[in-house]
């Protein structure tokens, strides 16, 4: 049996169980995306979404906090004492497990944690280019980082296909929630493009701005060029190990597909991704 599959996760079938349901209760995609991996590898990553998941409904306000930012912190508290070997719950203990089977760095479950203090403040308006990126980085590239040990392989490479398909599916999310961002307040378009192109910095007038269209094409277009550096770098990788992110990589690019020939015009239509060729690009991902 190869080092791929070496059984499950060293911690109690309790608390691996605990961070699947987490996963089932999300009600994601993730999950059966997940279901190629080995039971071992499949479980770290349900820790490591687990996580997410509840630092992220901290910063959208799910979490029933008073305090985002000090719930943050304590996530910052916490993650330092798992490194150090302590553990106060099921999550702690996956996570734990995880860490330890896989090497997974604090700098980058920190950065994560950073990522969603920057939602938990005030709305995001405007970023300038570099806050952008940093926030790119921290919600997604982050998360990519920790992935790719998971799935097996922490090459330096894999670090880069992190960097570059991170970034990819936060430009693609955010061009997919314009509308929905701007209902909260939040404008994740670079001041510089909106200057650009003439685009109000104003989240509910950007909407229908007569650059938008423009100007969210020119972000697809970044979007696309991570992607294909993300395949690019994907090659120099365990081939094994990258099946996940080419199936995710291959259904994302779906959606910006769909969004590049819908358009920004108008904002408010849905966006129709054809089933067929979704299902066919996953496949064609998956066999590599």
């Amino acid at each position: 049996m190869s080092a791929w599959h070496r059984g499950t996760l060293d911690c109690a079938e309790a608390d691996r169980q605990h961070v699947a349901e987490i996963v089932d209760k999300a009600g994601t995609s993730f999950a059966r995306g997940m279901r190629i991996l080995p039971p071992e590898r499949r479980y770290a990553m349900y820790a490591i979404y687990a996580f997410c998941r509840e630092v992220d409904d901290i910063a959208d306000g799910d979490a029933g906090v008073a305090d985002p930012k000090a719930a943050l912190d304590d996530w910052h508290a916490r993650i330092a004492r798992l490194y150090e070997g302590e553990t106060r719950g099921a999550l702690d203990r996956a996570l734990h497990a995880a860490i330890q089977r896989y090497n997974l760095r604090q700098a980058d479950f920190d950065a994560v944690i950073d990522g969603m203090a920057m939602d938990a403040g005030a709305p995001i308006v405007a970023p300038d280019e570099a806050t952008l990126d940093l926030y790119c980085d921290r919600v997604a590239s982050a998360v990519g980082r920790l992935s790719v040990r998971a799935f097996g392989d922490s090459s330096d490479a894999a670090d880069r296909v992190a960097h570059h398909l991170g970034r990819a599916l936060q430009l693609t999310n955010i061009l997919r929630d314009i509308e929905e961002d701007a209902e909260r307040g939040r404008l994740y378009l670079p001041k510089e493009l909106l200057e650009r192109y003439g685009v109000p910095a104003d989240p509910n007038e950007a909407l229908y701005a007569q650059g938008l269209d423009t100007l969210a094409r020119v972000l697809a277009a970044r979007a696309q060029d991570h992607f294909r550096q993300a395949r690019i770098t994907m090659k120099m990788c365990d081939r094994r190990a990258m099946r996940p992110a080419r199936m995710m990589a291959a259904s994302y690019v779906c959606v910006l597909s769909a969004l590049q020939r819908r358009g920004w015009r108008h904002p408010e239509r849905p966006v129709r991704v054809g089933r067929i060729g979704r299902v066919l690009r996953t496949l064609a991902a998956y066999v590599g």
